[in-house]
């Protein structure tokens, strides 16, 4: 009954405002939040470079200065569209080239700046709009729902946040919901044509991430249970679609399979051991950063006691509306409606967590990890809203209830995006969090020298470069091999050690300094956490 409903006046109103401050939140301040770890791979890898060959060229024990290391995030004539892929087959391969190719291109025509870089992603975010209303159209055939989702997804902390990363997520959060739109356009029209749409659309998501699989199996099993376990024409038109997908994705799939050991490498840090106590509670937190965002556990909270009092009120609410939101469209809707939402939910959490659960590991509380279930948790929730707060069967004080918690909801949303817009870091940005501090003590200094060891550097510069840019020329760094103790020169007068990768490193450091170059290292000047340490003369 709610498909030819249109929204009052004043919803139509809010849902535009809305829309519009998506946007604005996408591209604002682009180049404000620090460049981390991971972006500084994306540009490694989308200029062609390999980590070996940048440790190999700097971290030698030599002085350099921030020239020096600025060239590996930018183009050159030397690296082609080969390197960069060879780049992630060698050393990233969990990381199809989709993305890297595409933002190569994209940078070579409008310049390789952090606002230009990220751009990309804000664009491609954009996809996000047309394609979840698309899939409402397609799964409850009502526009009403579609912009109640989209609504949802403009002002969503999480999806502004990974709209601002030069990272592939936003590219595949569009390429989830197309594929879905698609899946379900092929079961209505039965078609060649929109089979073979949807074979595209699989294959886009392949290419982007790897995790598109476990959406293509939700897709498989919703397709089966669909058509009550039968072999059908559209479970064959599925089955024919898929393998013509995932022949496409061979090539990259090869690729993973030749260098696997390298992936399980790059990747090993999922497997480190929390508490399941721990586990449950960030997989909470993570929940609730789809709905609000005022910067958990950033310290933010000391001079803003307020946010803490509301995150705190938020949370459970927004665990009770996404549980309702669940049961709500098991019940009121078709099969064909609950069973779609549910197999993205499901099929693409469980292989995740169960792991974590029985074996250890937090593959399960990295969110972007999980951004399919959260975009059924998404649709649910838009579900619930669109049903309850329009004059249809719904008593009138029901419906200024529902009206409410819509509005907490998206002004929750929208000020989480205004307090993240203007930080110089975030949690998703979590290996990373006190950079922009030990940046500022740095500039401060007057002739400073940096020391690091070979991993370390790549913390320093590799993984911050974007404040490569915000550092004094004047700053020069050296980095060295763990193995060995650095020669402090003569001519700087403040001398950090930066970021040592174990504290064995630093006793070492600490004996040579002090017994034969007349060091010592002060411990209690900067925090503990900024990993930060200066050298004075005894």
């Amino acid at each position: 009954m709610y498909n030819k409903v249109l929204p009052p006046t004043w919803l139509r109103f809010l849902l535009i405002v809305l829309l519009i401050l998506g946007v604005f939140f996408r591209f604002v301040n682009l180049d404000r939040k620090i460049y981390w770890y991971d972006e500084t791979f994306t540009s490694l890898r989308i200029f062609g470079y390999t980590m070996s060959e940048v440790v190999e060229q700097v971290c030698n024990g030599k002085e350099v200065g921030v020239e020096d290391l600025q060239k590996y995030q930018h183009p050159t004539s030397e690296k082609t569209l080969t390197d960069t892929l060879k780049s992630l087959a060698v050393e990233d391969p969990q990381h199809p080239p989709l993305y890297y190719v595409i933002t190569r291109f994209w940078v070579q025509w409008f310049g390789s700046s952090v606002a230009v870089i990220r751009s990309f992603s804000a664009l491609s975010s954009l996809l996000v709009f047309p394609c979840i209303y698309w899939l409402c159209l397609e799964l409850f055939d009502s526009s009403l729902v579609g912009w109640v989702a989209i609504a949802l997804v403009a002002v969503s902390p999480f999806h502004v946040l990974y709209a601002q990363e030069a990272r592939e997520y936003s590219l595949w959060t569009s390429t989830i919901l197309l594929s879905s739109a698609t899946l379900l356009r092929a079961m209505r029209l039965k078609t060649k044509l929109s089979w073979a749409m949807y074979a595209v659309s699989m294959v886009l998501g392949l290419y982007t991430f790897v995790f598109s699989a476990l959406v293509t199996i939700a897709h498989g099993i919703y397709v089966v249970a669909t058509e009550k376990f039968r072999f059908t024409k559209t479970v064959i038109a599925y089955l024919l679609a898929s393998l013509l997908g995932f022949l496409a994705f061979t090539p990259w799939l090869l690729v993973i399979i030749i260098n696997f050991a390298q992936a399980q490498n790059t990747t090993r840090w999922t497997s480190d051991k929390v508490s399941q106590l721990t586990l449950m509670k960030n997989w909470i937190i993570n929940l609730s950063y789809f709905f609000i965002d005022f910067g958990y556990d950033l310290g933010s909270y000391e001079h803003e006691p307020k946010l803490k009092i509301l995150t705190k009120l938020l949370i459970p609410f927004i665990l009770i509306l996404v549980g309702y939101s669940i049961s709500f469209l098991c019940l009121k809707t078709p099969k064909r409606v609950w069973l779609f939402v549910l197999t993205l939910i499901g099929v693409t959490a469980l292989p995740l967590t169960i792991p974590d659960l029985i074996l250890g590991g937090v593959r399960s509380q990295t969110p972007r990890y999980l951004i399919p279930f959260y975009l059924g948790i998404q649709l649910a929730v838009a579900y619930l809203l669109a049903t309850q707060i329009i004059p249809i069967s719904v008593n009138i004080w029901k419906q200024k209830l529902w009206q409410v918690v819509m509005v907490v909801l998206l002004t929750s949303g929208v000020l989480s995006c205004v307090s993240s817009s203007e930080a110089k870091t975030w949690w998703l940005k979590y290996q990373n969090i006190y950079t922009p501090q030990v940046v500022d003590i740095i500039n401060k200094s007057s002739q400073p020298l940096v020391m690091s060891s070979c991993q370390g550097s790549w913390s320093l510069l590799a993984d911050k470069f974007s404040l490569i840019d915000q550092i004094d020329p004047k700053v020069r760094f050296e980095l060295i091999n763990e193995s060995k103790v650095p020669q402090i020169p003569n001519n700087f007068r403040d001398v950090f050690l930066y970021n040592p990768s174990h504290n064995s490193y630093l006793e070492a450091v600490r004996s040579k300094l002090e017994n034969e170059q007349n060091y010592k290292i002060e411990e209690n000047i900067y925090p503990k956490k900024l990993q930060l340490w200066k050298l004075v003369k005894k």
